[in-house]
């Protein structure tokens, strides 16, 4: 296998914001709606959408600031020299089954959804195996040609959302939106906590900022880059409610898309367009699952350094696919969404302070 080679492997801030919401946008958009609408009131939901966000995006920025005092060094490089080499190790190979696990929840989310909307009568299985291939394919190349990719698709993918937006606006509702505020504190804080979990591809900060060329204006660039995802989760939600009501939206699987199957296109053009958003969203999910597992494989790549990439992603390839057909239902598969996105938050969260408070007292300066 040859892969097209750039000039080089260094990216722009521009890309890194691009490359944000293009891993936090994901198969979790597609129920988050009813997720929320569980354990809120009418619209309340927003509240930890934005709550959620604000604090994504102050994480974004800090591991960003965190990252930047050690330019053009890799995440295991840095770490190593805050917190010494052994435990750059434990952490490095920590951090590539939790994204190993995010590549195979994916994976097997978009074989089930395909399996439920699409491909009716193709195993989950030979769905899950043709979209892994893809993705294997794409991470065996140019890691710099996958915030490429990220630039190409995000445009599509929330022109496609906007145009779903536009469609459900003359069956929207605004007094489905009504009581607010009306949620009490445990609804709150259940609905912050599924909220946060959406946001945590904040970890390709600190993986990936190595590769920007001038990254003095990228912890700006990459808050910018959150404020993306926020904005978009915040107009699903008040769109599904406003037009299924909340009761409706908490019992739907995937909101997102039985909102895409009630637009209608004038002239009749389209007479299934829940199948063109699903196919563009596929995009998304792509966008995320590799970048999810190219993490994983600069994680273990940065431990055995004579390995070759190409041998790595096809030794953790098997393991994904493994993991992705676990879960036995699409209860279990939620389950396992739920799990390794929080862990994910959390895990992230805990180092990106741990080396900012170790780094602090032992006066780390910029290239030492």
């Amino acid at each position: 296998m040859k892969s097209f080679e750039y000039g080089d492997e260094k990216i722009s801030d521009r890309e890194i914001m691009i490359a944000v919401p293009s891993i936090v946008i994901s198969v979790g958009i597609l129920s988050l709606p009813r997720n929320l609408a569980t354990t809120s009131v009418a619209s309340d939901g927003w509240i930890a959408i934005l709550v959620g966000g604000a604090l994504a995006v102050l994480i974004t920025w800090l591991l960003a600031k965190l990252a930047i005092r050690f330019p053009n060094q890799s995440f295991f490089t840095f770490t190593s020299n805050i917190l010494s080499t052994p435990v750059a190790i434990i952490i490095s190979i920590l951090f590539a089954v939790i994204w190993l696990s995010v590549a195979a929840h994916q994976v097997r989310s978009i074989a089930d959804v395909s399996n439920l909307y699409l491909l009716y009568h193709t195993p989950v299985e030979v769905t899950a195996l043709c979209f892994l291939l893809v993705v294997v394919y794409a991470v065996s190349g140019s890691r710099a040609g996958l915030f490429r990719l990220n630039m190409l698709f995000l445009p599509i993918i929330l022109f496609i959302a906007l145009t779903v937006f536009a469609f459900n606006l003359k069956w929207f509702e605004p007094n489905l939106l009504l009581p607010m505020f009306e949620t009490d504190m445990q609804g709150y804080l259940k609905g912050l906590h599924t909220g946060v979990g959406s946001y945590a591809g904040f970890v390709i900060i600190l993986f990936y900022i190595g590769l920007v060329d001038n990254p003095k204006k990228t912890p700006k660039m990459a808050a910018m880059g959150m404020c993306i995802p926020i904005v978009l989760y915040m107009m699903l939600f008040i769109i599904c409610i406003g037009v299924f009501g909340n009761a409706v939206t908490s019992n739907l699987l995937y909101p997102t898309i039985e909102l895409a199957k009630t637009v209608e296109i004038p002239g009749g053009f389209f007479e299934r367009f829940e199948s063109v958003f699903f196919i563009i969203w596929i995009m998304a999910i792509f966008n995320t699952t590799t970048m999810a597992l190219d993490i994983a494989v600069l994680s273990l790549n940065s431990i055995f350094k004579h390995t070759k990439k190409v041998k790595i992603v096809f030794i953790l390839a098997p393991i994904v696919y493994g993991i992705s057909m676990f879960p036995q239902n699409l209860i279990e598969v939620s389950l396992l969404g739920t799990i390794v996105s929080n862990t994910a938050f959390i895990y992230t969260l805990f180092i990106a302070l741990a080396l900012f408070v170790v780094s602090k007292l032992k006066g780390k300066r910029i290239g030492k």
